[in-house]
């Protein structure tokens, strides 16, 4: 019998040279799109955080939504939407961070966090952390415990970890 993991990565597709030549891109669309593989993916994180007292759920612009709002609801947290500038209608809070060409910035609502509650952060993959790194600063920023930052794909070769906050605990279902 194939395993949760199992079936997640196996459901995943690799895109050569893409975005940038020499790039082996991780799809999760083709996970995402298959029932057994989006509900595998969905109960690990559930089963990862059900009972670790976390009020918010920060989703990353774009992937970490579709995670974000279904873990909230299955471990009861409320959901907040880390998006790209110009994005969000009320004011924003926002952090720059380097890119390899550039930078670019993360903004949530100023009032989206009361002070001191518990969030766990979730994208669809860690690669270099830079993003991930950016929303941790970001929420910070506005007052929030980070307790968590979870992953569905972690490229562990690109050491992503080493640039997350010390101490916070990192959970990825499929490493490559």
């Amino acid at each position: 019998m194939i395993t949760a993991v199992e079936l997640v990565k196996e459901k995943i597709r690799t895109i050569k040279d893409f975005p940038i030549k020499g790039v082996m891109f991780k799809d999760i669309t083709t996970a995402v799109k298959d029932k057994e593989a989006l509900r595998s993916m969905i109960d690990f994180l559930t089963y990862k955080f059900k009972n670790q007292n976390i009020d918010y759920v920060a989703a990353v612009e774009s992937r970490g939504f579709v995670f974000g709002s279904a873990l909230a609801y299955n471990i009861n947290a409320g959901c907040i939407l880390i998006r790209k500038p110009g994005k969000l209608p009320a004011e924003t809070i926002q952090e720059e961070y380097s890119l390899e060409y550039g930078t670019d910035k993360l903004e949530i609502h100023k009032d989206a966090i009361e002070k001191g509650a518990n969030v766990l952060v979730i994208d669809d993959l860690l690669a270099t952390g830079g993003t991930i790194g950016a929303a941790c600063r970001l929420l910070k920023k506005a007052g929030a415990n980070v307790k968590a930052a979870a992953f569905i794909v972690e490229l562990t070769y690109l050491k992503g970890r080493e640039n997350l906050p010390e101490g916070l605990e990192v959970v990825s279902m499929v490493s490559y």
